[in-house]
Order: C-alpha cells, then sequence, then structure tokens
C-alpha cells in the first residue's frame, strides 16, 4: 500500500489553516479596508492559531479542548486589550478591533472543532456588523 503524502490529523489540519486563512482574509480585509491596526494578518494569525490549538487539544486529549478553549479565549482578549488605545484627548479607540480581534478566536475555535461551516457564518457576520451604520450618526442626520 503506498504511503500518503499526508496523515489523517495532517490533512485535517491543513483543511483547517486554509480554511483559517481565508476566512482570515475575509475578516482582516474588512479591517483594512476602515484603516484599522489589526489587518489580515493579525486575524489570519489569531484566526489559525486558536483552530491549530484546538485541533492539536483534540487530538491530544478529546477531555482538554474545553480547557484550551478557555485559555485561547482569555489568551486573545489580552490581545485585544492591547489594542485598545486613548487619545489624548481621551478618546478610546480601536474598540472594534479588539472586539474582531477576539471574535476571530471564536472562528478559529469553531474551525479548529471542525465546525466549519458556524466559523463560515461567524466570518461572514464579522464583515458585515462592522458595516452597519451607527444610529448615532443617524440621529445627527449624518450620512451612514
Amino acid at each position: 500500500m503506498p504511503e500518503t503524502l499526508l496523515s489523517g490529523h495532517e490533512a485535517g489540519f491543513a483543511i483547517r489553516l486554509g480554511i483559517a486563512l481565508v476566512l482570515g482574509f475575509l475578516i482582516g480585509i474588512e479591517r483594512e479596508s476602515r484603516g484599522k491596526p489589526a489587518g489580515i494578518s493579525t486575524n489570519a494569525f489569531v484566526i489559525g492559531g486558536a483552530a491549530m490549538f484546538v485541533h492539536l487539544a483534540i487530538i491530544a486529549d478529546p477531555s482538554s479542548a474545553a480547557r484550551v478553549v478557555a485559555q485561547v479565549v482569555s489568551g486573545v482578549g489580552f490581545l485585544g486589550a492591547g489594542i485598545i488605545l486613548r487619545a489624548e484627548s481621551g478618546a478610546i479607540t480601536n474598540l472594534t478591533t479588539a472586539a474582531s480581534v477576539w471574535f476571530s478566536a471564536a472562528v478559529g475555535i469553531a474551525i479548529g472543532m471542525g465546525w466549519y461551516v458556524i466559523a463560515a457564518i461567524a466570518a461572514a457576520y464579522a464583515t458585515i456588523v462592522p458595516r452597519i451604520p451607527h444610529v448615532s450618526r443617524w440621529a445627527r442626520g449624518q450620512d451612514p
């Protein structure tokens, strides 16, 4: 019997990482199109990293996946905190970008679990939500 290039675990991981790249690109391009600091690379790394941690946890010890997920959530929360800035005027900026990085980790977790449709739906959500016009702009009579 000829040997295959990739084992089952490796092929599954390659698929997960490919999906992570595509979805990270989609979320990241939305952020970059708005001139935000966490773009394609950041989101692709966060999604891919989260997917990898969960995938490896499932392979090594399926009962450890929940613990790994919890650590990914808190670790990426710390990363997001570094994105949030306070301007000299006192205004807080990049909250949505920090939230998008945290949300990207959730997309990566879904990919790592093998829940590709859920990850794709979540990525679509992450690209649509920042495009929803703000009510405060409508109240001031500004264009959305």
